[in-house]
Formats: structure tokens, C-alpha cells, sequence
């Protein structure tokens, strides 16, 4: 009888254990939809201030970058009697393959087919040698092409970030000058529409047709066409709202590339604007 009696024992502590079990409360298919929902929730203000964080980063490092190549200049300047990067001179622009004007000015690249240095590449042998990515911008919305001009730099033709100009030189095609007057850091002269000139470089911001793509000529753009860093020639720099697209050089077609170079120092004209920090 006291083993009959021990053995029901356990068997039925053990079916009361079961019946506790199964009455413990679960989570019923209206609390789970809630948690979903917070969740959601959650993610959605989360996401947006996450992303708004990382571009505000990437915009810090951009004007970080373009301050660096503002000192190089102003130090290359220094050591060449004020004249800052100029040239090299080109062949005529007669393909879109060699999407360079034959004066220099105004130009992404920073080396050409060839490898030689051009424009803000001149820079990089002697005072840009150890950081050469500040010539390219952590924002751009491109980043498996800018990773391919990083790894041509001064091998092939590269493009960096920024369009570069000659200070006042103006004349976009025909036999350049050996060095034009008005490419001193301290004599930059006047824009085509009598201002002076402020403004030395600004972010990229540039749309092109697919069909050009064979070319290497790209859409290439930054921070989401929102806005464009600018380095003025005293060496600040501002980013400044892309107000109805003012920084963005949009190409529709093939007829449009000859008129690209003006178009992009359209935008540095208009950058010239922006040195006080308020459009005139």
C-alpha cells in the first residue's frame, strides 16, 4: 500500500505540474500585433535619425577633406610665388573619352589617361602625398566608381570629388596660355559676370545620360544633390543648399557634353555668390 501509494505520488505531482503549465498565460495574437507595432514604430524614428547622423558625419568629413586641400593650396602657392595649381594644358576636346577642355579649367580630374597629375592632383606629391583620399568625398552616392578613381590615381585618368578651376581663367576651348593671368591665390581676378572670384572648388555634382557611360563619363554626385561643400579662396569652407538643383550640371544627351565645361563653371560662378554665407 506505501509503495502503491508512493508511486501515485510522483505521477500525480507530475499531472498537477502539467495542468500549472498549461495554465500559465501566453501571449495572445493582439499582444504580439501590439509589439510588431511598437517595433515599427521604434524603427521608423530610429532609422531617419540614424541616417540623418551618418550624412551628418559624412558632411563634417567632407568639409574637413576640402579644408585640407585648402591649405595644400595656399602652402603649393607659398612655395611658387603665389601661382596656385594650374594646367596641364590638353589636347582640343574633340571625344567624350577625353572629357578634359584644352585649357584646364574647370576640371574634376586629377590625372589624366596618361597618369600625369592635373588640376587639384598637382597637389599630391608633395603636399597631399600621405592623405590623398581628402580629394574624395566620404558622401558620394556613387561609391563602387569613386573607389575605382581612387585606385587610378596617377596611373590612368581619375576623378576626384571636387571640380577645381583656374582661378579667372575663363577660356573653356581654343590654345590655352602657358599660364593665364589671374591664377594667383591672392589675384584671382573676375568671374564672366564681373564678380569677384571666391570660389575655388565645390562638390561634384553632375548627371549624365547611360549612353555616356562607355566614355567614362558618369553620373557623379554627392550627399544626395541635398547640397555642395564649397573651398573659397581664403581657405574656409561652406556647404550650401542645392536650391532648385544651382550646383547640379545635368547632361540629357550627347549634344550637351560640349557645353558641360560651361555649365560646371556656371556652378563655381555662382558659388562665387556664396562666400558670406548668403546668396546675393
Amino acid at each position: 500500500m506505501r509503495e502503491a501509494a508512493g508511486e501515485a505520488g510522483p505521477r500525480t505531482q507530475g499531472r498537477k505540474g502539467s495542468r500549472v503549465a498549461r495554465q500559465q498565460p501566453a501571449f495572445t495574437l493582439i499582444e504580439l500585433l501590439v509589439v510588431i507595432a511598437v517595433l515599427a514604430t521604434l524603427a521608423a524614428l530610429l532609422i531617419p535619425a540614424l541616417a540623418a547622423a551618418k550624412d551628418k558625419g559624412r558632411k563634417a568629413a567632407c568639409i574637413s577633406n576640402l579644408r585640407q586641400v585648402g591649405i595644400a593650396v595656399q602652402l603649393y602657392a607659398g612655395d611658387n610665388d603665389g601661382w596656385i595649381p594650374y594646367g596641364p594644358r590638353a589636347p582640343a576636346f574633340t571625344t567624350p573619352g577625353n572629357f578634359y577642355p584644352s585649357t584646364g579649367s574647370p576640371t574634376s580630374l586629377l590625372s589624366l589617361q596618361s597618369g600625369a597629375p592635373v588640376g587639384l592632383g598637382l597637389l599630391l606629391k608633395d603636399y597631399l602625398a600621405a592623405t590623398p583620399k581628402v580629394l574624395f568625398c566620404p558622401g558620394t552616392d556613387q561609391p563602387a566608381d569613386a573607389a575605382v578613381a581612387y585606385t587610378n590615381l596617377g596611373l590612368h585618368q581619375s576623378q576626384g570629388s571636387y571640380y577645381y578651376r583656374h582661378g579667372g581663367n575663363t577660356q573653356l576651348f581654343g590654345e590655352p596660355a602657358a599660364r593665364p593671368d589671374h591664377v594667383r591665390l591672392d589675384d584671382l581676378g573676375t568671374n564672366r559676370n564681373g564678380l569677384l572670384i571666391r570660389a575655388l572648388a565645390i562638390d561634384t555634382l553632375f548627371v549624365s545620360p547611360p549612353s555616356l557611360a562607355a566614355f567614362n563619363v558618369r553620373t557623379r554626385t554627392h550627399h544626395r544633390q541635398q547640397y555642395a561643400d564649397v573651398l573659397f579662396a581664403d581657405g574656409h569652407v561652406l556647404s550650401r543648399p542645392n536650391r532648385d538643383g544651382r550646383f547640379t550640371v545635368t547632361i540629357n544627351s550627347n549634344a550637351d557634353l560640349y557645353d558641360a565645361f560651361n555649365r560646371i563653371l556656371q556652378v563655381l560662378e555662382r558659388a562665387d555668390t556664396e562666400h558670406d554665407g548668403s546668396a546675393l
